[in-house]
């Protein structure tokens, strides 16, 4: 479902979250902690301290969507460094974090832009 969705940013909530906090909650977050608009067309993670677990927050046309996910087993390569500000991620590194892979991945192929045939 999150790669039909065409987000301006998704946005990483660096360090844990408590993940009782339900939309009202995260909205608040994000706009007290992280000073950023809710209602944007950006995606918004979250992670709790065992990092099995996440909830991602995002706003459509006129109400709110959260996404949660809940591992079975292992956990997501989360930044553990709490900051007060959040990390800023590419579509494709959410979906390598998702998928139980860092962030940063050394063997992945390089990113292509479409380019214009003259």
């Amino acid at each position: 479902m999150l790669t039909d969705i065409g987000p301006d940013r998704v946005y990483l909530a660096c360090g844990s979250t408590d993940l009782r906090k339900s939309i009202d909650g995260l909205a608040a977050l994000v706009r007290e902690a992280f000073a950023l608009d809710p209602f944007s067309s950006c995606l918004f993670v979250f992670c709790n301290r065992r990092r099995d677990k996440l909830k991602i927050l995002q706003w459509d046309h006129n109400g709110f969507w959260l996404h949660y996910r809940r591992l079975e087993r292992g956990h997501f390569q989360w930044p553990a460094k709490p900051s007060a500000t959040p990390l800023a991620i590419t579509r494709r590194q959410l979906r390598w974090l998702l998928d139980g892979l860092p962030l940063e991945q050394r063997e992945a192929h390089p990113e292509v832009t479409a380019r214009t045939i003259i």
